[in-house]
């Protein structure tokens, strides 16, 4: 199983890097020289790349992959998602702390157990995580905080919400 570590931005000059949204709290270790990612289109094509070095820049990290050597490769990856094997992840030290590819596809109830969706996925942000649940066809954005999602079930593969009135109208 593979989990998204970034997005690739836009090209940055003239010799291949690439300006990559962040989405793993590890960068320095996702993003190692020498790390093998995949690279995965919205058509669905995919490909490895190997990074060949990393720096921050802005709110970004400027990548280099050892597979990109101009600017024209650099700006046909436009838009690809970076992916990083599950399997290389460490373990969470903290109780709280969840890989988005955890939650995905939890099931989400009430406390009454009454069923009310399922985690489609975790959006970031710059205010916090969110849930997006699928609900019947529609969708409900609900905030991951303990107040709103007070128990995570990751053996019994559900989310407990309490979410406030009309949150999930």
């Amino acid at each position: 199983m593979e989990v998204a570590v970034g997005r690739v931005a836009k090209a940055h000059g003239i010799g291949g890097e690439l300006a990559v949204d962040v989405r793993t709290d590890v960068p320095e270790e996702r993003f190692a020289a020498g790390a093998v990612l995949t690279g995965r289109a919205r058509d669905g094509d995919t490909c490895r790349l190997t990074v060949a070095a990393a720096r921050p820049h802005g709110g970004r990290l400027l990548v280099r992959f050892a597979e990109v050597t101009d600017r024209a490769g650099a700006e046909s990856l436009r838009g690809v998602l970076l992916l990083a094997d599950t399997a290389d992840l460490p373990p969470t030290d903290d109780p709280d702390e969840f890989y988005d590819h955890e939650l995905e596809g939890l099931r989400a109830e009430l406390a009454d157990g009454t069923v009310v969706g399922r985690v489609r996925e975790v959006v970031h942000t710059p205010g916090g995580e969110l849930l997006a649940l699928d609900r019947d066809g529609g969708e409900a954005l609900v905030p991951f905080v303990r107040a709103i999602v007070p128990v995570v079930d990751l053996p019994g593969g559900r989310v407990v919400l309490d979410p406030p009135e009309g949150l999930l109208d």
